[in-house]
């Protein structure tokens, strides 16, 4: 039986999430699971500051 890869793992889809402290979108997925299965772990170049989305 062939193993299919994690779906959460394809960031090739993403669209930026926006930073809830400045707003910017100029924003890179870090991790895709975050503390919870739904949520990831994102970081903004704007505004230099980790933070969690879901999705």
């Amino acid at each position: 039986m062939r193993r299919q890869p994690d779906p959460s793992t394809d960031t090739e889809a993403d669209t930026p999430a926006a930073c809830p402290y400045c707003d910017g979108t100029n924003t890179d997925r870090d991790h895709p699971k975050g503390p919870s299965l739904c949520r990831s772990i994102h970081y903004c170049n704007d505004c230099d500051e980790p933070f969690e989305a879901m999705g």
